[in-house]
This record gives C-alpha cells, structure tokens and sequence, in this order.
C-alpha cells in the first residue's frame, strides 16, 4: 500500500476510532458565500491563485449528491471555490465564475414553486442557488436536459438562464479562454 493510501486508512481509522478529528471541525462558511462551501484555513504558505489576477471559471455541473432531494454538493464547490480563495486573500471580485447545469443536475436549478409542484416538497438547493446568484456567480442551465426533462424555461430558479447545451457554454467558454473545472 502507497503512503499516501496508508496515511488515508490511518486517518479514517482514527475518525471512526474518537470522531471527526480537529481538521475536520475547522471547516466553516463564508467570508462571501455564508451560508455555504464550507472551507478550511490554508497556511499562508499554501500554493494559491495569483493575488490580483482576473479568473474565468467554468463549473460543469452534470450532477451532485447522491441523494435525491438533497444539497448539490457539486453547486456547492463554486460556493466552496470562493470562499477558500476568499480567505486566502484573492480578492473575489478577480473571480469570475459560472456553472453549467445539465444531467442529473437540472432538476436542482428549479424555482421553489416549480420544484414544489414536481415532488411535493420545497427545493434543497434554492438558498443556496440565491447565495451563488448574489456573490455573482452565473448559472446556465442545458436547454437539451431541460427539455428532456419537460422542464420550461419559467421553471427554473431565477438565478439560472437557459442555454442552447451544456455544450455549448463549455465550447464557447474554452473559446473564450475560461478554465473548466468538469
């Protein structure tokens, strides 16, 4: 077995062993997205972004939790993206990201009222789909899932816009010199 795998097992030993470990409990949200993504402190040290530099990021965004019904974790890492690298001093106005949803991932960019009306209950990721709209964060959603899915576009969360493809936003963006983060 490789160190690092060791290392992993002997770590997840211990968690099991006296619970989350003092790592594990030093995660927290914010400073910009508060209630999500949540992140660790890095030491100052730590490889990061380029203090001033100008960012475009592409999330692909083709599905998240495992459960249904539940927070996309994969929504959240754009939320998680930012507040790291707010707290490791790149300015979040540097940044600037969007998130491609399709597959598995467009039932969770529904409004409430419309994810509501579909499963009887209020959408999981609709405050986090606000928090990710104020911090600047743009969604766009495959207009080809949609409408596989039978999903209009007045259905979706008022943060999110209709694409013509998840395809298309990830050539244009390469086009445009974005970095995808699949």
């Amino acid at each position: 077995m490789s160190r690092p795998a060791l290392q992993l097992a002997a770590l997840t030993l211990v968690s099991i062993l006296i619970g989350p470990s003092a790592w594990a409990q030093a995660f927290s949200a914010g400073p910009v997205i508060e209630r999500f993504g949540p992140v660790v402190e890095m030491d100052e040290n730590a490889f990061n972004l380029v203090p001033g530099t100008k960012y475009r990021l592409l999330f692909d965004a083709a599905s998240g939790s495992k459960d249904t019904h539940a927070l996309n974790q994969r929504l959240e890492s754009a939320a998680r993206f930012v507040n790291m690298h707010a707290r490791a001093g790149i300015d979040p106005d540097d940044l600037q990201i969007e998130i491609v949803t399709h597959g598995g991932t467009t039932w969770d960019v529904l409004s409430n009222s419309a994810y509501r009306e579909r499963f009887g209950r209020d959408n999981p990721n609709a405050a986090l789909l606000e928090a990710l709209g104020k911090a600047g964060v743009a969604i766009r959603q495959c207009g080809q899932s949609a409408a596989f899915n039978g999903i209009a576009p007045d259905e979706l969360a008022p943060q999110v816009d209709m694409a013509v493809s998840a395809m298309t936003v990830v050539v244009r963006r390469q086009a445009e010199g974005w970095a995808i983060l699949p």
